[in-house]
């Protein structure tokens, strides 16, 4: 299990059933336009079993979505699945069988594989990541990088992976960056008006140096996020910050620095290659003969 389930959500995902029948439902217009004219070659009434193979290892994740494929093309397609959403699985295992109307299996297999292939390659690296990470008390975090369509999709496959979502989107938080400070005109500046313009929502400021982050800690800031600060320059601020303020280190950080970064002391590491440098995993759907 990947996520806690709540009130009218998907099983295990955290994102309520309408928005994954949403996504199928735009995934599938993309591909299917009018109808599948290949598969229409094949017998209505056709009968088929299939099965999904992984040819490399993975932790699988978008069994929701890839469900919800072909329930919407044909919901006498049924899907056993052999291994549970978050597991870890080997070149060659089989995912899942299943069987139905041939036709729908044929039209629903490509985008069911991108789905469960993209999906998968996102929590494969979030799960690399977080284990570097296990031990320290840094905690993974993602970003707003995410592939344009994907942003809830691919921000529960961090999580199944074991990293944790930074906001959603610009609606659910503060976070005041280098142009937000200019164009109000200093951090302590940006920092008063969004603590003015909405009470009780936490803020997060951008620093480019201890300067900014002594600012930061001045102004009242709860979150502090170091851009491209060196390891060194890290463990500076996490004494100065003392407990004060909370630290996020950002910037282009990747495996080889992880762990370093890691044990600076800071709070949090954001890293925007889990979703924006995404490589599928290498999936394929055979049938049975």
């Amino acid at each position: 299990m990947c996520a806690q389930r709540g009130i009218g959500m998907q099983a295990g995902t955290g994102i309520s059933q309408p928005a994954v029948s949403e996504c199928v439902r735009r995934t599938l217009a993309e591909d299917l336009g009018g109808g599948d004219l290949t598969a229409d070659i094949i017998d209505a009434a056709s009968v088929s079993r299939a099965r999904v193979v992984t040819r490399e290892a993975a932790v699988v994740c978008g069994q929701a979505w890839f469900d919800e494929v072909f329930r919407q093309l044909d919901d006498r397609v049924r899907v056993r699945w052999l291994v549970a959403e978050g597991a870890e699985v080997t070149p060659g295992d089989t995912l899942c069988g299943l069987t139905g109307p041939t036709r729908a299996l044929l039209t629903g297999e490509r985008t069911a594989l991108n789905l469960l292939q993209t999906l998968s390659g996102t929590a494969t690296v979030a799960r690399e990541y977080a284990r570097l990470l296990a031990g320290t008390q840094a905690r993974l975090l993602d970003t707003r990088k995410t592939l344009p369509g994907l942003r809830l999709e691919q921000k529960y496959a961090v999580r199944c992976g074991g990293g944790h979502n930074h906001r959603l989107g610009l609606y659910d938080g503060i976070l005041i960056k280098e142009n937000h400070i200019a164009a109000a005109g200093s951090i302590s500046a940006a920092v008063a008006l969004a603590r003015a313009r909405h009470p009780g929502v936490a803020v997060e400021v951008e620093v480019e140096s201890l300067a900014g982050l002594d600012e930061a800690l001045a102004a009242g800031a709860d979150i502090a996020m170091l851009d491209n600060f060196s390891v060194e320059d890290m463990r500076r601020a996490a004494g100065q910050a003392a407990g004060r303020i909370k630290l996020e280190a950002s910037g282009g950080i990747d495996r080889a620095q992880l762990r370093a970064v890691a044990d600076t002391g800071v709070d949090f590491v954001s890293v925007g290659a889990l979703t924006k440098h995404l490589r599928a995993i290498d999936l394929s759907m055979r049938f049975d003969e």
